[in-house]
């Protein structure tokens, strides 16, 4: 199992990521804000360990942008934090801004490690199984692709977009909406670029005795699924 730590008190993280190590856990520390958000971005982590005080971005911050922003499977990382901020408002900030769980410092190490199993243990439980739509499967957690039985090889970016797809069907989505789960809200949306990532995935899962899943309402986004639908509403 991943771990990703945010914290900015050198000694404290440290320590924390030597302890996690002995448990069998793989660490990665981080202690600015700005670039863990470009670490959970390449996802890869099975929990994130947050503090809410870090310089770039706060660790509340970095919550929101994870479940609001980014798409599946990186918005579902379970999100615990670790931090000094101990009000009973700080705690329903924190977990109404899409923390799964709260831990006041300073605490017990015996907690912390129990809470981490608990929250990894949950993560397990909710499985990503097969995802079936008309000829499309999918495994979200292996990344395979079949299409009416035809393997298909997905990029990390590509499953990102097809996940997109397949949780809104029949809804428009904009360009800037994918542009935003898949690279963040660092720069204004490229039209360019969303269009060639589109194409790039259609050009995968689309094949010439297959229906198109993926439809271009011009000057506006897409939409995804079988065209027999009603038209999608924006």
């Amino acid at each position: 199992m991943r771990i990703l730590l945010v914290e900015d008190e050198t000694e404290l993280a440290t320590t924390l990521e030597r302890i996690l190590q002995k448990q069998g856990y793989q660490v990665k520390t981080c202690g600015d804000g700005k670039e863990a958000l470009d670490i959970i971005r390449e996802g890869g982590y099975d929990l994130l360990i947050l503090d809410w005080m870090l310089p770039g971005i706060s660790g509340l911050e970095i919550c929101k942008q994870v479940r609001q922003c980014f798409s599946p499977p990186l918005a579902d990382i379970p999100i615990l934090f670790l931090t000094a901020k101990d009000t009973l408002d700080d705690r329903v900030l924190g977990l109404d801004g899409g923390g799964d769980d709260y831990l006041v410092k300073p605490f017990q190490l015996r907690e912390l490690l129990a809470r981490i199993r608990a929250l990894l243990r949950r993560r397990g439980s909710r499985g990503e199984g097969m995802t079936i739509i008309p000829g499309l499967e999918v495994d979200w957690e292996s990344h395979l692709v079949y299409r009416n039985g035809r393997l298909i090889k997905l990029s990390d970016k590509e499953i990102q977009l097809l996940r997109l797809f397949c949780e809104n069907p029949y809804r428009l989505i904009t360009q800037e909406e994918i542009y935003n789960c898949l690279w963040g809200q660092q720069s204004t949306p490229s039209s360019n670029v969303v269009a060639a990532m589109v194409r790039l995935l259609r050009r995968k899962i689309e094949f010439p005795d297959t229906p198109p899943l993926i439809h271009t309402i011009y000057g506006k986004g897409y939409w995804f699924g079988l065209e027999q639908k009603s038209t999608p509403q924006a």
